[in-house]
């Protein structure tokens, strides 16, 4: 998905020649801290809500503010996921959008791009979630989608994050059902470490099975 595709509607633009006091007016109507600031249609930077509250006065220029303006864009054909890069690394609650040719198409909020990125990554589907911890020099992803499916199951979302403070190399894997006591076992005889796992055990099924039978046999 390209942040193109995403754009978030009704959010205008600044302009140099707008002041300060309607700038705090749309953020504060558009639950933003953030807000792009254009001329001829090209983007001049991003004005911060702090930067707002520091000017002399709210009937200064945004003009006045420019050496203030944070420089972050993306590209509209660049992918979402780069984008909530950008949002983390900046700190942003809007991210602009430009062309190749540096042209102003429009603008992404926080909230809009989570929304996207929920879709994306699947994190709504059903499933169990593993989370397996290993040297990164082992990961095999054949490996471990084969292990998966040895089980009558399969990999519906992978991910891998490196952690560099310890090296720590994990990988999170969603799964289309929620029994994984075989899956864990497999992975266990395999020497693979489970950092995590989030789902149903057999024995949790089968106590919860035998549960039922005695309150049914009870209520006879």
């Amino acid at each position: 998905m390209l942040n193109i595709d995403i754009l978030s509607a009704g959010i205008p633009p600044l302009h140099p020649e707008d002041l300060v006091l309607l700038a705090k007016e749309i953020m504060i109507d558009h639950h933003v801290a953030h807000l792009p600031v254009v001329a001829e249609n090209k983007l001049l930077g991003i004005i911060h809500e702090d930067s707002l509250l520091d000017a002399p006065s709210d009937e200064e220029p945004i003009s006045s503010l420019q050496a203030f303006f944070s420089q972050a864009s993306v590209q509209g054909i660049g992918h979402i996921l780069e984008t909530l890069h950008v949002c983390s690394e900046f700190q942003l609650t809007l991210v602009p959008v430009i062309s190749e040719e540096s042209e102003y198409l429009g603008s992404v909020t926080i909230q809009d791009l989570l929304r996207h990125t929920d879709k994306i990554i699947g994190a709504g589907d059903p499933g169990a979630i593993i989370v397996l911890q290993m040297d990164r020099v082992n990961f095999a992803f054949s490996e471990i989608i084969k292990l998966v499916e040895t089980n009558d199951a399969q990999v519906t979302q992978l991910n891998t994050y490196l952690d560099p403070p310890t090296s720590s190399f994990y990988i999170t894997l969603r799964i289309n059902k929620m029994e994984v006591s075989d899956i864990i076992a497999t992975f266990q005889r395999y020497e693979y470490k489970i950092k995590y796992y989030f789902g149903e055990e057999q024995y949790e099924n089968e106590l919860r099975s035998n549960y039922n039978h005695l309150m049914n046999y009870l209520s006879i």
